[in-house]
């Protein structure tokens, strides 16, 4: 009877286990595979992704002891080949598949870009919408300094006598009592593309004078990120299979008396600082200038910033998109193992492709080998 019932016992453990139930993964980078699991691995053209490599070292190697040794050697390589990249590759890093609940694969690929705005340095009847720097009165309260634990996250805030109280939202913000007036870097002549602009991360701004100039990510008021996309499904107003950054920006120009009630809905802020040149792409969260279609954004609490990744997608019109990227940079919406979001650069192709991409990916983290 015991060996029946142990038998039995057994039998449903594998019963279950087949279904997905036991040994339930931990989401994140998962174990390391084979290189010749990866999909279209000999294609990629990974010459390209090399100034990429070579941006981030200067960075990596302060942050990361592992990263010391492959940075050496970076330097030592000038114009390599695809075959010459991928040897390079394989020998110092090792391929982990990244996994969410269950060990499910696949997760959300989106996009972003660089916008081009036009503005003036100072205010006028057609230029009237302001950028904002970063407020001088904004607490910074970094939670390290009393948790180690939480080294990364921080709070902000600001002071009203001796209390400290959340930033402004950007209902208050961007509402009738403009606490934030004095602190424009810009103005601009698009109501909604401050808006938008802080969803990319960055801009460029052509001034009246024919000059271009730069506003890069400097800070956030600290409140949580809400996509408008799921408000305006929420309240009827767009399908789920229509939301883009195209479908989002109709509406609110086609209903300006409710688009502060959307815009508000995200309570989130950013602030921007001029940036030195715009001969170089915006710098993500890294600190390192951004390169077309070779930069992505992640969750950093996952995937460490400055990991090789390689991406498994499709573009918008279901053309493949696979190729290895970089780790570059983070955003308020980009959370969870299995996400991404790809930095598509500057120009009418790049926001066609950020303002429709909602593709289904798998993503896989180099990761080095001297790494514990």
């Amino acid at each position: 009877m015991v060996a029946i019932y142990r038998l039995a016992l057994l039998l449903s453990l594998v019963t279950i286990a087949s279904c997905g139930y036991v040994f339930e993964r931990e989401p994140g980078i998962g174990k390391q595979i084979s290189w010749n699991k990866i999909p279209a691995w000999q294609r990629d053209n990974l010459a390209q992704a090399w100034p990429a490599m070579q941006a981030q070292c200067p960075r990596m190697t302060r942050k990361s002891a592992a990263w010391e040794p492959i940075c050496e050697a970076v330097a030592s390589i000038e114009n390599p080949t695809s075959a010459e990249v991928r040897a390079f590759l394989e020998q110092y890093f090792k391929p982990h598949r990244v996994h969410g609940k269950n060990g499910k694969r696949d997760g959300l690929i989106t996009g972003y870009y660089e916008p081009i705005l036009d503005g003036s340095r100072t205010r006028t009847d057609k230029f009237a919408y302001p950028i904002y720097a970063q407020p001088d009165d904004m607490l910074v309260i970094e939670l390290a300094d009393i948790y180690p634990k939480l080294k990364g996250m921080r709070l902000r805030g600001r002071l009203d006598g001796n209390r400290v109280l959340p930033y402004w939202s950007r209902a208050e913000i961007d509402g009738g009592d403009q606490p934030l007036a004095g602190q424009e870097i810009i103005w601009i002549d698009d109501p909604y593309g401050s808006f938008f602009t802080q969803i990319q991360g960055s801009g460029r701004v052509r001034l009246q004078d024919g000059s271009t100039v730069g506003v890069g990510y400097a800070n956030q008021n600290g409140h949580p990120y809400v996509a408008v996309g799921k408000k305006l499904v929420e309240i009827g107003a767009l399908p789920l299979e229509e939301v883009s950054l195209f479908t989002i920006k109709k509406w609110l120009r086609d209903n300006p008396d409710r688009a502060p009630e959307i815009l508000n809905a995200n309570p989130s802020y950013v602030f921007f600082e001029l940036r030195d040149s715009v001969d170089e792409g915006p710098r993500g969260s890294l600190n390192v200038p951004l390169t077309s279609e070779r930069s992505i954004a992640v969750d950093r609490r996952v995937i460490p910033l400055g990991t090789p990744v390689w991406l498994q997608t499709t573009l918008p019109d279901g053309s493949s998109f696979e190729r290895l990227m970089f780790a570059q940079d983070t955003g308020g919406a980009i959370t969870g193992p299995v996400r991404a979001d790809v930095f598509f650069g500057i120009g009418d192709r790049a926001e066609q492709l950020a303002g429709e991409m909602k593709q289904r990916g798998q993503m896989i983290a180099l990761l080095p080998k001297t790494e514990k």
